[in-house]
């Protein structure tokens, strides 16, 4: 179970910081998690997005202190405040349900800034903190290899009847289209592609 106390802009003024992007900074979507992102857009359009977002930061700021200033209750004049806005957070957790956290926001598919932030937590304190455990955590749950029905069916093709069998296999369980091509998108094709690669395997089609 989990605790979490976060600073309240209701009672106290908001923290007067947020989070920038540097022009290099600003990423593309993916085409295939529509959660996450893939590569970065070219520098000279960051570099227009980061002025306008310091333009757009300082403005909505500007316009909370006046509101403030003015009089207007600290829970009205808040509700204009970016997302970017940093706050504080107090956090009371198990190690269990820590590295289950973990688990989930170091994985690749999850957005760049809580991988980034999950990392800093493992690396930074549980490491230092409870050695032992987080070595454990790293190599029997970060880094072990989970395959899936559709993953085990194409293997043992794979194994049983080669390369044929394997492409045979994907085509029936819709990884690949009625070709035997890779043009239909599927992220379970491209997730199973990676654990072959992870296990010395040749990807077989």
């Amino acid at each position: 179970m989990a605790n979490v106390n976060e600073y309240s802009t209701r009672y106290s003024v908001a923290i007067d910081s947020a989070q920038t992007t540097l022009p290099g900074e600003w990423r593309v979507q993916s085409v295939g998690n529509k959660q996450g992102s893939d590569g970065y857009l070219e520098l000279s359009k960051g570099d227009h997005l980061t002025k306008k977002e310091t333009e757009f930061q300082k403005f909505a700021s500007d316009i909370y202190n006046e509101r403030l200033e003015m009089g207007v209750a600290r829970e009205q004049a808040r509700k204009d405040l970016p997302l970017a806005t940093y706050t504080e957070a107090y956090w009371k957790v198990d190690l269990h349900n820590l590295l289950h956290f973990l688990a989930l926001r170091m994985d690749d598919h999850a957005q760049l800034e809580i991988r980034l932030f999950a990392k800093t937590i493992g690396e930074q304190i549980v490491q230092k903190w409870v050695p032992n455990a987080w070595e454990a955590f790293v190599d029997y749950r970060l880094n072990a290899l989970n395959l899936t029905k559709y993953d085990t069916q194409i293997i043992h093709a794979f194994n049983t009847s080669g390369k044929e069998g394997a492409k045979k296999k994907a085509i029936e369980l819709g990884l690949l289209d009625a070709e035997g091509t890779t043009a239909k998108k599927s992220r379970e094709r491209e997730e199973l592609e990676s654990k072959l690669k992870d296990m010395g395997f040749s990807i077989p089609w």
